[in-house]
């Protein structure tokens, strides 16, 4: 699946930054392979445009932001945050003022990110429980590029038969490659999956991330996943601990996806200090990095063709294919990029 070729994509939120990373200054992205550029105004709102000037379409990234509005670094014209030209400091008096006009994005804060859609919402930012129930707290994770398209970590978040093998260093177990049943229930925009699995724990490390004096433990998961590239997994353990991840691949072209990923926990600093809850997630992660860039980054749609080929814990991924597929169906993509 080529994201950039799919408008319909255009009309989800992303969360394209950590709030912390976007000042007043420019800050540019792609999304979707669209160049964009945000800032954070005097009064402390965010703003998203396209990264071109509409006088010589230089990169208004290459700018810098003068009481809350962007200044283009090649002439100096000057856009607030809905994209509307309010200076041409060459010509004040400039006749077309009015109609010099840069795109802009609907943007917002939530989460401690910063979203952005760049078409019409089909639906809201994921709802993340835990983000105001008392007693959590939140781990920002990881920011960083892969190269891979956001498709693939998607299904790789629900695909427990590679646990075993990709994770055999850390939690998974080769002498047990056999899979859990796991429930999935759709829902408008994305599906429910619940699933138990005994896992291994292994070294310092992870005994301190889950708490446990134990060779191995079982988890209780809930999971979501938010269409198009966003999920939330709940890891409850018997002794009480609460672990939920919350993960994005925000596409920034077909084959390279920011991630982003943040975790909430039913404990406190004293418990498991913050560096050693990164360092837990990141070693597993890393693993999945590792492989998933050595595939290919499309994932073709059409492969439902060959479904007497899939194993039953490929069943959650059959099912984003075609929910996908339907989504751009109904809004009208042709079947050559269906097939894309």
């Amino acid at each position: 699946m080529l994201a950039t070729q799919h408008p319909v994509l255009r009309r989800f939120w992303y969360p394209v930054a950590p709030a912390s990373k976007v000042g007043a200054a420019p800050f540019p992205f792609t999304l979707l392979g669209e160049k964009i550029v945000l800032w954070r105004g005097a009064d402390g709102s965010y703003a998203c445009l396209k990264d071109r000037c509409c006088h010589r379409t230089a990169q208004l990234s290459l700018g810098f932001v003068e009481d809350g509005q962007i200044v283009c670094g090649y002439h100096g014209w000057t856009f607030d945050g809905a994209g509307a030209c309010v200076r041409v400091p060459q010509q004040p008096d400039y006749p077309a003022l009015e109609k010099a006009r840069v795109p802009a994005y609907r943007t917002v804060e939530r989460y401690n990110y910063i979203w952005v859609a760049l078409d019409e919402p089909l639906t809201d930012i994921p709802d993340l429980p835990e983000a105001s129930l008392p007693g959590f707290r939140q781990v920002d994770q990881f920011y960083e590029t892969w190269d891979i398209g956001a498709l693939r970590l998607m299904e790789n978040s629900f695909d427990s038969a590679h646990i075993a093998y990709v994770h055999r260093a850390t939690f998974g177990d080769v002498s047990r490659p056999e899979i859990t049943a796991r429930q999935v229930t759709q829902v408008e925009y994305g599906f429910e999956s619940t699933m138990s699995a005994v896992v291994k724990v292994r070294g310092d490390l992870a005994h301190k991330a889950v708490q446990t004096d134990s060779g191995e433990t079982t988890r209780h998961t809930h999971s979501q996943w938010f269409m198009p590239f966003a999920r939330r997994t709940a890891i409850r353990y018997p002794h009480g601990l609460t672990h939920v991840l919350v993960t994005c691949a925000t596409p920034m072209t077909d084959n390279r996806s920011m991630i982003l990923q943040w975790v909430y926990r039913n404990d406190t600093e004293a418990d498991v200090p913050t560096s050693q809850v990164i360092a837990f997630d990141r070693a597993i992660t890393l693993e999945d990095k590792t492989i998933l860039e050595s595939c290919e980054a499309d994932v073709p749609l059409s492969t439902l063709d060959g479904e007497e080929m899939h194993m039953v814990s490929d069943r959650p991924g059959l099912i984003m294919r075609r929910m996908l597929s339907k989504l751009l169906r109904d809004h009208g993509e042709t079947e050559r990029r269906l097939a894309g």
